[in-house]
């Protein structure tokens, strides 16, 4: 999964505002063992300001430089490091990361409406999947370096032909991921760039020790539903992090799973520490198809809770993670909180897959 485009808004939204241009340096291929991915991405505001980590600090000075030098020339370049070995001795940089990656560096100003920032950005908040086809190799000056076209929609930017690049969007399917990919033409290469929708995450209770983990989720750039049936908890001023908070406990989750609601989310946290609600919430869940489900409390709590929701429970076993959280000794709420998010982070990432659970159902 790619990070998350929460880091680079901020910065985004000020220079747009101030009219100023900016670069958009986006990772293209990697090597070895590398920060990041194909994909990530990070903004270079002419003051020499960035946001967004493509090396964890290694890198992002060197970058700057490179990004005045696109900030005044105006055409894209591409950047490539290689610290692998003694090759790292060569940029002076000292990482011993091991890895090498290619970075392409691109002007966003208004003159081309900041693309593509804008539409990756309205897509983020938007909770819309992001999809588009980015020029990194071309000895075709009709479809010049950092130009491209977003899918589905066949929205141009850059200085490229439409006509060359639509023809592009037609002959090149999207690969499950994303990477750079040979067009038919030779001497040309694109960056297929998916982002899905950001994370979206059910919080089941709305007590004290559930501020700390909409406030995790929040710095992760997750969505974030808060549902709970106590209205003096279930409070918008309290859960500031939150897109949705409603007060109606089971019901509102009862009334979201009827509509359809439920299938986007990638998690759900049951935390109300009341029996017959948090029965309720799993009663519910247990008909959706949200793949991760939490609950909080001991197995003896969970084991009262599966042998009450009768034929139910075989349907939420499988997805349900009970006790809640990674094993990190975690005793106090934040750092149970910590516990939690990062369970779901790791089921999100696949590398997290059955739920720790030693009760057998029969």
């Amino acid at each position: 999964m790619n990070q998350s485009l929460k880091r680079l808004l901020p910065l985004f939204d000020a220079e747009r505002a101030r009219n100023h241009p900016m670069v958009l340096a986006t990772v293209l291929r990697t090597t070895g063992p590398t920060y990041s991915k194909p994909g990530a991405l990070m903004l270079i505001a002419d003051s020499g300001e960035y946001a967004g980590l493509l090396s964890g600090g290694c890198l992002e000075g060197d970058l700057a430089e490179h990004g005045q030098a696109v900030l005044a020339g105006g055409a894209a370049r591409l950047v490539r490091y290689d610290m692998r070995g003694p090759n790292d001795l060569l940029f002076g940089l000292g990482s011993g990361c091991e890895g090498a990656m290619d970075i392409l560096l691109q002007r966003i100003d208004c003159g081309n409406d900041w693309q593509p920032m804008t539409q990756l950005a309205s897509d983020w908040r938007a909770q819309r999947a992001a999809a588009m086809l980015l020029v990194v190799e071309s000895n075709d000056p009709t479809l010049p370096l950092g130009s491209g076209i977003f899918v589905p929609n066949g929205d141009c930017f850059g200085e490229g032909s439409r006509e060359r690049l639509r023809a592009l969007r037609s002959q090149l399917p999207l690969p499950p991921s994303t990477r750079v990919v040979a067009a038919p033409s030779a001497g040309i290469e694109v960056l297929a760039l998916l982002r899905p929708p950001r994370p979206q995450v059910l919080l089941l209770g709305a007590g004290p020790d559930a501020q700390p983990v909409a406030q995790l989720t929040n710095f992760l750039g997750w969505r974030l539903t808060v549902i709970d049936h106590r209205s003096h908890y279930a409070q918008a001023a309290r859960f500031p992090e939150a897109a949705r908070v409603l007060d109606t406990g089971p019901q509102a989750l009862a009334a979201l799973r009827a509509s359809g609601g439920t299938a986007s989310f990638g998690a759900a946290i049951v935390m109300s520490h009341h029996l017959p609600t948090d029965l309720a919430y799993l009663r519910e869940l247990a008909s959706s198809d949200i793949a991760y489900v939490g609950l909080l409390g001991p197995s003896a709590r969970r084991d009262r809770l599966l042998t009450d929701l009768g034929p139910d429970a075989a349907r939420i076993h499988p997805r349900l993670h009970s006790p809640i959280g990674l094993d990190l000794g975690a005793s106090t709420p934040d750092t149970i909180a910590l516990s939690i998010v990062a369970e779901i982070q790791a089921t999100f990432a696949g590398t997290v897959s059955m739920p720790r659970l030693s009760r057998k159902l029969t």
